[in-house]
Parts: C-alpha cells; structure tokens; sequence
C-alpha cells in the first residue's frame, strides 16, 4: 500500500496557474462575483427565516402559520423556496442564479410596495432590497465594460 508516486505524476498535481499573456478577470468581475457571495449568504438566511415561519420555529403560538391569511402564507412560501434556489446560483455565481435572486428582489419589492396587507410595508426592506438591486446593476455593468469586446 505504500507505494511510491513517480514524479511526474506529482507535478500534474500542481495548481494551475495563469498564462502571462492571457487577460485574467477584472477587479469589477471579482467585486461582482464577491457581492453575489454575501447576497447568496443573505438569501441563505432570508429563506432560512421565511422556512422558520412556516416550522413554527421561534414564533409564539399566536403568531403559528395557520393563524395567517392565505396571501402571508403563499407569500411566505414562495420567498421560503425562491430565496433557497437563489442562494445556490448566486454562490456558483451562475446567471440563472442572479435571475432567480432578481426575480425574489423585484417580487418582494412588489408585494412590500403594493400588497401591504401580505406583510405590513416594511419602508426599510424597501429602501435596502432597492439599494441591493441598484449595486448589482451598477457592479455588472462595470465588469460587462471591463470585458473585451
């Protein structure tokens, strides 16, 4: 079971590193891709929260699931799924990823802004998923600029 590798074998095994005359990716790109991370990890914990509402997890027991209208419920169901499946892309950092998390921000937006009745209007969440949504579009036009043509 001991065996002894041959050394060519082991230099295979080396990291792969960039050609010197090969461009690489942008600071834009990387900023990007760094900011779709943190938004995978705020939609972890989003769906994770939304998944808690439904369980019954850390809510008191006038406030259980059942108690809810049918809109709080669907809503909280959807944004319980689509929140999970965006994190996922977004950490792969894979284009379906960034149009399932815009769907879940463009749909929240929407239910906070017009359907107050859903989950009260939450002028905070808001100002903040508007401001998240602003930042994605201004970091991938700046690495779409960077890449060339």
């Amino acid at each position: 079971m001991n065996e002894q590798f041959p050394t060519d074998d082991l230099k295979n095994l080396d990291p792969v590193h960039e050609i010197d005359g090969e461009p690489g990716v942008g600071a834009w790109t990387r900023r990007l891709v760094l900011f779709l991370r943190v938004m995978a990890a705020v939609s972890m914990i989003k769906g994770l929260y939304h998944w808690s509402r439904v369980c019954g997890i850390g809510v008191g027991s006038n406030d259980l699931y059942e108690m809810h209208s049918v809109a709080w419920q669907a809503a909280t169901v959807f944004f319980a799924v689509i929140d999970l499946v965006a994190a996922v892309g977004l950490w792969l950092a894979a284009a379906w990823g960034a149009v399932i998390w815009l769907t879940a921000v463009a749909s929240m937006l929407a239910v906070e802004m017009f359907f107050p009745q859903v989950f009260g209007r939450g002028f905070i969440t808001v100002l903040l998923e508007g401001a998240l949504l602003g930042l994605y579009l201004w970091l991938a036009l700046k690495s779409a600029q960077e890449q060339p043509a």
